[in-house]
């Protein structure tokens, strides 16, 4: 995992949005429309977006009036690691360091001892250590602090 895909930000935007509306009213269905204008998220892009996230079960839903999406969880309960996979797959900044989807580099003549290889495992300790301890939750909290690079 290089970059984050479009989708990927927008599933997280959508999530975080629910994630506010949970903390006001937990359990409250968000009309598509109402995530898309707020978090402007094309509605048709973001329609098969909570369709995957229903499937894997981070979403619930309800047609009808009345109806809507809303986190399956509860905020804290809902990692953004997990919720990155769905889209992005493995965390892994290279696959041979994946633990699902290992997959050796074709140049390497040693894999116990490849020096890349012990790099990037620690890269992918740090992201996981990141990424899969944190929940939407965290985030609403901590997104009041601005982030300023140096």
């Amino acid at each position: 995992m290089t970059s984050l895909t479009q989708k990927t930000k927008y599933a997280l935007k959508a999530l975080f949005y629910l994630a506010r509306k949970d903390q006001q009213e937990p359990k409250s269905p968000a009309l598509i429309a109402d995530i898309a204008s707020s978090e402007n998220i094309p509605r048709k892009f973001l329609e098969v977006i909570l369709l995957e996230l229903k499937h894997n079960g981070v979403l619930q839903s309800r047609k009808g009036k009345g109806g809507g999406y809303w986190l399956s969880k509860a905020p804290e309960e809902l990692y953004v690691g997990p919720i990155i996979r769905i889209f992005e797959g493995p965390l892994a900044p290279i696959l041979c360091v994946s633990k699902r989807h290992y997959q050796p580099c074709s140049d390497c003549e040693d894999v116990e001892h490849c020096s890349v290889r012990q790099v990037m495992f620690k890269v992918k300790l740090a992201i996981l250590d990141v990424l899969d301890k944190t929940s939407l939750r965290d985030v609403l909290s901590s997104s009041e602090s601005p982030i300023i690079l140096s």
